[in-house]
């Protein structure tokens, strides 16, 4: 309409057939963009009623009504006639390539402008501002760099974000202030600089680990950031790197590759400019997503054609709603046409079964949708992390204590000595003051908090690191992906996993659909042994070549696999063969395994299939398709034979199948019991039906089905109402079984996961049916658990489902039953909610497994919280999925699957692995193990450094705690750095208490771990109380044993440094020893470590005590050395005292494995002794025993078994029935119809090459 033009009279002739709709004028509504969407007012000398439409409900119009264009999102107009003599209203035919098309008499419209503020009230919330591209005008877009960022730092970024990391543990902190009051003149008496050094060194070592951790994560983003896109610039095609695609490019992708950035598809290989994307990485839905682009576009096959392309593209600005897009291309020299959701191809699909696309690009790096629904990566800390970090502050409170007491004790002392004791010069030196000497004693007892402890955990997580991805078991071949640790600050979290919350598709399934079985007129076929791998049973083909009863019924049903679809064949030119384009990956394994039993679907037409039948050609006519949908849960279609013969070919669920057979049927229990046979199997299962319809039953009911089909009000409910008029009085035919294939061991991960305690929730995008079959084939659900099925649509019933629920549970609520929780988004949401969550979460607490189907990345992130807040429980997240990165980054640990998929969720993970079944050894091997080793450094650590620096305290008592130090200063500093810092390393690197065969075969050795048996605060303060007692051992027995007895035989004494290192000797070797103690495995590196710790000690004795004055350093510790090793007493005292230390801990530790032995020392006697180490017998064999769905179903819903969950409440109704195992994907309401999609069809032609 022209700018300013008030009324324009537009008219639709119809010629005399026009109650056929064979032959109508279009008429295009189309909008301009710059102009407001017209207001729209009937004319008086009509009888026709005409209705505004606002975005909305264009939106859900165009799903269910078909008569808006899908490509269509502005504001239009839909028109009802009401024809004389005709009860019934007549709307359009919807086509692919006609806007709309009206059979009705002359009709007269008028348009007015909308005046301001006309239209709907709704305000529209993404539309605050919008964006512009230029289509060939590079230079005048304004593009975001098209990157995509996992890691955790940039160059800017590093420094401030690495100190704060490192500043949130206490012990940094601590050394610091100590660093800073080291600096103070007459303050420190252990120098200035004992402190600082190693705090430095231990930021470096710290910095170099998280360096190195962030490149791979670079380097990770930049195989993502470097692969190729083929863009059209100038008058040609080059190839840029992603990086480069910039806002307003026009791209090429091919089957199966990944769209670079955000696209607004413009054309396709495919009629209609149609092409299916996947779009399993961002929303976990298995099946393929129809996209369209405009008419407008369509034609634009060629280079050649897209360089002359000049317009604009007008569009929202970037948002993160997936399912959201408002805009306008405005070609040059046309008006503007609208944009919706389905032309946009969304970064992080891939495109199938689809040639090529031509797009132009309109969001980029962060600005896609895929990058404003991830978040920055969070930086996690592990739970034993945390409970140090409280230690070290309660350490730091008893520290400030002992220097408290110490400066007064300082003050009383020199009080009474100041007038008496001459000899000190009191008189003489300065009045000591508080404060300072407060100071003086925090920095002598500073070392109580171990300062290397922080270095020698970053040193062993690093590479407990590198032995995860060095493990060739979690080596996955196939895709040469090695399991890649990407974070190494996490390790002792995998060894305390409670909950994982998995996803589905790509995860425990690869989304590969097999043919594995069928049932055919009362015969089960695909139970031979050469059916073990793939359906390959030659009783089939016999009974059909050899005129057996059944051949003629197992044709019909071959038949319809071929017929009865919606797939689209494509064959290759150069090799011949045929592959078959499909949005459900259900049909493609049916049409497929028609194929290799001699039943090929080879050629598609708008009105025909064509098969061959063991090579003699069959065309049948496709008169009509009903289509699938969650509600019908069948797919139906009507056609007409060679023979001329019309039949009705259904498949779908047994529930609803079985409703619409003829009341005599041969078959109808045998495969019933077959199904349920399959369903026991986690097989997915379709019931196959006929039924001959005669012609003028046929003539009557299809103006019947074409009046529902163009119904404006109710359409949905009017088409199912007249596909129940002819789907009735089926013949069975028999029932399909296709494997939704699962991951190598996912069954036996899952069962080895559930003996360790540790529960699996899957969470996935995936419907209920699909998510069901796949819990029954990967045992997370079994044959005789019960099930609660939560599908409510309010929050009103929400609510009053889950207390019904919860009551039913009585005492049992709070404890694992045997019982199965499913529930899908829509509930999910209600149960989310604030005054629903807390029931919500008891119910699924109470659930030995839980499937949430249909959940949004958003509800998955909230999950994950939910019970980690709630439970203060370690979690786990896995998927493969952009969709998953939330719950991902929000689970303690992160762990992704990477391999044929994209690796947005690899790349945002803590851990990549390559297939689900690795997780089993990631959590019960390397998980406990670095927990228990980590455990027993961090133990150590703290152990070591209290026996040594609590004896200063004792050594106050001595010396009028005057803060004089007992060791040589050098000795002190060099004590956590040379001569104990081996035993910790060895244990965090090599201690294992089980070897890795025994931990996977006794997952119930994970639940030390998991419950925090190794770790906690009564088993830290035992440590520290026992540290406490060797101290004292180990300073007093020396002391009493040198005031009692003369040193040497000449009558000689030594002065304080000589009982200084006689106490420093004692200190390494209890120290040493202790570590010995506490080791499980001993390898050739322990014992370096702990020996050559010893030894180390005494050549440094040795060394140190001949270098003055060659090196002037310590003139007070020459000849130290024969002094000591020349005293008969050190001899006798390094026989005794180490000893006595330990005698209590030896003593104890055979005490405890005598008398109260654990499962942890059972299995590791029987590892010893060589025996099979299998601790609790094996795992558990799969019931053999079927029961039968319905009556499963029955009493899972009434909780009716005895013992099971004990409740006095009224029986609860029973949930939605279950099908056996009924599954299907297909894509519903998308942006074609499938009837429609079919018909737009003709493989007859050749398809554009798009060069």
């Amino acid at each position: 309409m022209a700018e300013g033009q008030d009324k324009t009279d537009l008219s639709v002739r119809v010629p005399d057939n026009e109650r056929s709709g064979t032959s109508v004028d279009r008429l295009d509504l189309a909008a301009s963009a710059t102009t407001a969407p017209p207001a729209i007012s009937p004319s008086l000398n009509t009888a026709t009623s005409v209705t505004a439409v606002n975005l909305g409900q264009v939106e859900s119009a165009r799903t269910r009504s078909g008569l808006i264009h899908a490509d269509d999102n502005s504001l239009r107009p839909v028109a009802t006639h009401v024809v004389p003599n005709v009860s019934h209203p007549v709307d359009a035919i919807p086509l692919i390539e006609e806007e709309m098309i009206l059979p009705n008499p002359l009709v007269k419209y008028e348009y007015r402008p909308m005046e301001d503020g006309q239209g709907s009230e709704a305000p529209e919330p993404h539309h605050q501002s919008q964006q512009v591209i230029y289509i060939n005008a590079p230079e005048r877009n304004h593009s975001e760099i098209n990157i995509t960022c996992t890691s955790k730092y940039n160059f800017l970024t590093f420094l401030p974000k690495f100190l704060f990391e490192q500043f949130r543990k206490y012990a940094n902190i601590f050394f610091l202030f100590i660093s800073l009051i080291q600096q103070i003149p007459n303050v420190s008496p252990t120098g200035r600089y004992t402190t600082a050094f190693p705090l430095l060194l231990i930021l470096m070592v710290s910095a170099l680990k998280e360096i190195i951790e962030d490149f791979k994560r670079h380097r990770a983003d930049d195989e993502i950031n470097n692969r190729k896109a083929h863009v059209h610039r100038g008058d040609k095609w080059v190839t840029v790197k992603w990086v480069d695609v910039v806002a307003g490019d026009l791209v090429k992708i091919c089957n199966g590759g990944f769209f670079p950035a955000d696209l607004i598809l413009l054309s396709s290989s495919e009629p209609q400019a149609m092409c299916y994307v996947e779009t399993s990485n961002l929303d976990g839905e298995t099946n393929l997503k129809l996209r369209q682009g405009h008419r407008v576009t369509k034609d634009l096959l060629r280079g050649e054609e897209l360089a002359s392309l000049r317009g604009m593209v007008e569009c929202e600005a970037p948002n993160r709603h997936l399912y959201e897009f408002v805009g306008n291309i405005h070609l040059e020299g046309q008006s503007a046409v609208p944009l919706g959701p389905n032309q946009l191809l969304l970064r992080g699909a891939m495109l199938r079964n689809t040639g090529w696309v031509f797009g132009i690009v309109v969001y980029t790096g962060l600005h896609t949708k895929l990058m404003l629904n991830s978040t920055s990566t969070p930086l996690k800390r592990s739970n034993v992390e945390k409970l140090t970090n409280t230690q070290i502050l309660l350490l730091f409170v008893l520290l400030v204590v002992l220097s408290l007491v110490c400066a007064v004790a300082n003050s009383v002392w020199s009080g009474r000595h100041a007038h008496n004791d001459w000899y000190l010069f009191f008189d003489v030196e300065a009045e000591s003051n508080f404060g300072l000497t407060l100071l003086t004693f925090i920095i002598l007892y500073n070392n109580l908090i171990p300062i290397s402890l922080q270095v020698t955990l970053e040193v062993v997580k690093f590479i407990q690191a590198i032995f995860i991805n060095w493990d060739l078991d979690m080596y996955y071949a196939p895709t040469d992906t090695a399991a890649m640790a990407r974070t190494s600050n996490l390790n002792e979290e995998l060894g305390q996993i409670e909950y994982i919350f998995s996803d589905k598709t790509g995860t425990l399934t690869q989304n590969i659909m097999d043919f594995r079985k069928c049932s055919i007129a009362g015969i089960c076929y695909g139970n031979n042994e050469e059916s073990k791998d793939a359906f390959n049973d030659p009783t089939m083909m016999y009974n059909l070549h050899s005129q057996h009863v059944t051949a003629d019924t197992i044709r019909e049903f071959m038949v319809l696999l071929a017929v009865c679809h919606t797939v689209v064949p494509e064959i290759h030119h150069d090799t011949g063969e045929i592959v078959y384009l499909s949005s459900s990956p259900d049909e493609a394994a049916l049409v497929q395994a028609a194929r290799q039993l001699g039943f090929v679907f080879t050629t598609r037409t708008p009105e025909t299939v064509e098969i061959e039948v063991f090579g003699k050609k069959e065309v049948y006519e496709i008169l009509n398709v009903i289509e699938f949908s969650s509600d019908r849960k069948r797919m139906s279609v009507v056609v007409r034979c060679p023979d001329g013969k019309i039949k009705l070919y259904v498949k779908g669920a047994d529930s609803v199948v079985y409703e619409r057979l003829e009341e005599t049927q041969l078959y109808s229990d045998i495969t019933l019991q077959h199904l349920e046979e399959f369903a026991s199997l986690g097989l997915r299962t379709l019931c196959i039906a006929k039924v001959d319809i005669p012609e003028d039953v046929y003539e009557e009911w299809k103006h019947t089905y074409y009046k529902a089909s163009t119904s404006i009000h109710d359409r949905e409910k009017k088409i199912e109402e007249a596909a129940e008029l002819i789907e009735r009085n089926l013949v069975l035919l028999g029932a399909t079984a296709i494997e939704d294939k699962l991951q190598d061991g996912v069954p036996e991960t899952i069962l080895k996961l559930s003996m360790a305690d540790i529960k699996l929730w899957v969470l996935t995008g995936d419907k209920q049916e699909t998510a069901i079959n796949i819990g029954y084939s990967c045992q997370l659900l079994t044959q005789n658990m019960e099930l609660i099925i939560l599908n409510e649509r309010s929050l009103d019933e929400t609510r009053e489902a889950l207390v019904k629920r919860k009551a039913d549970f009585g005492d049992a609520l709070g404890k694992v039953n045997d019982v199965g929780l499913i529930i899908d988004g829509e509930a999910l949401r209600h149960a989310l909610s604030c005054d629903c969550r807390k029931d919500f979460l008891d119910i699924a607490l109470s659930c030995k497994s839980v499937i949430c189907c249909r959940v949004s990345p958003l509800q998955k992130a909230e999950i994950v919280d939910l019970v980690k807040n709630a439970q203060k429980a370690i979690t786990l997240a896995i998927g493969d999925g952009a969709n998953d990165v939330g719950m991902i980054q929000a689970a303690h640990v992160g762990v992704g699957i990477s391999g044929l998929e994209g690796l947005q969720a690899a790349h945002s993970s803590d851990y990549a692995i390559g297939q689900f079944r690795f997780l089993q050894k990631l959590l019960l091997v390397h998980g406990a193990w670095s927990y228990s080793r980590l455990s027993k450094l961090i133990l150590y650590s703290f152990y070591k450094n209290i026996c040594l620096y609590v004896i200063e305290f004792w050594f106050q008592i001595v010396n009028g705690f005057s803060g004089q130090i007992l060791f040589e200063r050098w000795s002190i500093s060099l004590y956590n750095v040379i001569f104990t810092v081996a035993p910790p390393l060895a244990m965090g690197l090599f201690d294992r208490f089980c070897s890795a065969e025994t931990m996977m075969k006794n997952p119930a050795l994970y639940k030390d771990s998991q419950k925090g048996r190794l770790f906690n605060v009564k088993v830290f303060w035992v440590w520290i109380g026992n540290s406490i007692i060797h101290s004292i051992l180990l300073f007093w027995m020396p002391m009493l044993m040198l005031t009692q007895d003369v040193a040497f035989s000449s009558g000689l004494v030594g002065d304080y440094l000589f009982l200084g290192n006689f106490v420093y000797t004692y200190v390494v070797v209890t120290v040493c020893l202790k570590a010995g103690l506490e080791t499980n495995a001993w390898t050739w590196l322990t014992h370096l470590a702990i020996w050559g710790s010893i030894v180390s000690w005494f050549l440094f004795l040795v060394v140190y005590s001949n270098v003055y004055p060659l090196v002037r350093l310590s003139p007070e510790m020459v000849g130290m050395d024969r002094y000591m090793l020349g005293c008969w007493l050190f001899w006798l005292g390094l026989l005794l005292i180490p000893s006595a230390c330990l005698l209590r801990d030896f003593s104890w530790k055979v005490f405890k494995g005598t008398y109260f032995k654990s499962t942890r020392q059972r299995v590791q006697e029987v590892e010893l002794a060589k025996k099979e180490s299998v601790i609790n017998g094996s795992p558990r064999k799969k019931s053999s025993r079927l029961i039968t769905e319905r009556a499963r179903l029955l009493s899972s819903t009434l909780f009716g078994r005895a013992g099971r969950v004990p409740s006095s409440s009224p029986p609860v109704p029973p949930s939605p029935e279950i099908p056996h195992g009924y599954a299907f994907s297909q894509e519903e309401f998308g942006a074609v119809p499938q009837a429609e999609y079919i018909r737009a069809y003709d493989t007859n032609k050749d398809k554009p090459e798009g060069l």
